[in-house]
């Protein structure tokens, strides 16, 4: 299985050509969807990774991906400005879904 990117900036796409990764560089909703349908019909991609920037275009299509229980599986990574996630991110959502605070 092969990993696909979709980001909003070149940077994070050079460095994951580096390390075999390949993908595109996309900054619209209308330029994203089409490539996503397309990465959905090839059988050799099981992880799509896209940066958050672009997850903030298109919550409700990567929802329905997600949703789906399809390949690919959707990854969401920081770009190279870093997360936008608060640094207590993982306790916060621990919290929520169990009621159980960390210290």
């Amino acid at each position: 299985m092969k990993f696909f990117l979709i980001s909003d900036n070149i940077d994070t796409q050079i460095g994951m050509r580096l390390s075999g990764i390949d993908g595109v560089v996309l900054h619209t909703k209308a330029e994203i969807l089409p490539v996503i349908e397309e990465i959905r019909k090839k059988k050799d991609v099981g992880i799509l990774l896209v940066t958050q920037k672009i997850s903030e275009l298109i919550p409700e299509e990567l929802d329905n991906l997600r949703r789906s229980r399809t390949l690919p599986i959707v990854t969401v990574i920081p770009d190279r400005h870093g997360s936008t996630r608060s640094k207590d991110f993982i306790t916060r959502y621990v919290q929520e879904a169990i009621g159980v605070k960390l210290k």
